[in-house]
């Protein structure tokens, strides 16, 4: 330990860097395995299921990741650390304004940001003169990761939330969308995309186009989580 604490002496009086401190390094790597579980299990094993999107489970797996090395390295500074943040509130700005990202997708980022920001956090600091410890226990650290893993699953489990399916569909006859002919415009639904559609909904009505805008309801699972059901017009490819 005395060679280790000279030989940091001397790089830092050199460099300006040091070799090795065992305290932070190993509270940087346990705080880092911690964060890469919880973050891969909600992103692979929460998320991923019933998306099917591996574009987005890897930019929530390497953002937040990357936060959470952004922030356990500028902890001290404040201004760095606001900067920083700063920079990755610019980066998605940028990179999200040029796509509708879907509300479930921005969730899940805000929520495994925040799991990386806690982590990179929880740390405790020593005051010799008062002798106590200051800051979050390793106890601590577990139970809110476990309160995060908890939440995510609690709530794709649609044990809180209900499990029905939405999708718009730009719908052509619009003579059967009068209240009598409901059950016939169900039917004519049904029919055209092969779902038992449990309600509808009739939106924006166009006589000029004879078109209208309706909004059905069903269960499906194979569609639940899926990205683009609220999507209202295609998209350019």
């Amino acid at each position: 330990m005395d060679f280790i604490n000279n030989l940091n002496y001397e790089l830092g009086n050199l460099i300006g860097l040091t070799l090795f401190d065992p305290q932070h390094s190993i509270s940087l790597v346990i705080r880092f395995v911690i964060n890469l579980i919880v973050v891969s299990v909600i992103a692979r094993y929460l998320y991923y299921p019933r998306s099917h999107r591996r574009d987005y489970m890897f930019i929530f797996i390497l953002m937040s990741m990357s936060i959470f090395l952004l922030v356990s390295l500028m902890e001290g500074d404040g201004m760095n650390l606001g900067a920083a943040m700063g920079l990755f509130a610019i980066f998605g700005i940028m990179r999200f304004r040029t796509e509708a990202v879907p509300i479930r997708e921005m969730t899940y980022l805000f929520m495994l940001i925040a799991v990386s920001v806690v982590n990179a956090l929880g740390r405790a600091e020593y005051h010799p003169k008062a002798d106590y410890w200051d800051g979050f226990g390793l106890v601590t650290i577990i139970f809110v990761n476990l309160i995060f893993l908890g939440m995510a699953w609690l709530f794709e489990s649609s044990r809180l939330v209900s499990s029905n399916c939405s999708k718009y569909i730009k719908y052509d006859n619009i003579a059967l969308i009068a209240p009598d002919k409901r059950e016939e415009l169900k039917a004519d639904l049904e029919k055209r995309t092969g779902l038992k559609i449990e309600r509808l909904e009739i939106g924006l009505v166009d006589f000029l186009k004879d078109a209208c805008l309706i909004r059905i309801f069903y269960n499906e699972p194979a569609d639940r989580g899926n990205s683009i059901e609220e999507m209202t017009k295609m998209p350019r490819l």
